[in-house]
């Protein structure tokens, strides 16, 4: 089997993962120019948290976010600073964002590594999300 792998100074390692958050209560709050601008943050919240974005999609109420990461990459610092920075640079700049929930986002998300299916197919199923 080959993977497509990336180095460290004592390792290889192909790390890619599929995370998924909502908005609160689910409702539908990620119009198209809400969901740009989000889109813009993660990239780069990414760049400073090193990790890579594969691909990325919204849905009115969610969005997908395909990366891979380190070995060293704190997953759950890494997905809360997403989160937290997403929600307050856009609820300061989309007023209207905070009449609809008191927080952008569910305090829940999901992960899951993607040794299940293949990147390629992951990538199909969120390029035909929204």
């Amino acid at each position: 089997m080959q993977y497509d792998t990336q180095s460290g100074r004592h390792s290889k390692y192909s790390l890619q993962y599929h995370l998924i958050f909502c908005t609160k209560y689910r409702k539908n709050m990620l119009n198209n120019e809400i969901s740009n601008k989000l889109k813009e943050q993660i990239d780069k919240i990414a760049k400073k948290k090193d990790i890579e974005i594969l691909n990325k999609e919204t849905s009115k109420d969610h969005i997908h976010i395909l990366f891979r990461a380190k070995p060293t990459t704190n997953l759950s610092k890494t997905i809360n600073a997403i989160k937290g920075v997403t929600s307050r640079v856009l609820r300061k700049e989309f007023p209207e964002l905070k009449k609809e929930a008191d927080s952008l986002w569910a305090p829940t998300y999901f992960l899951a590594t993607t040794g299940e299916v293949t990147l390629n197919q992951l990538k199909e199923y969120v390029e035909a999300q929204g």
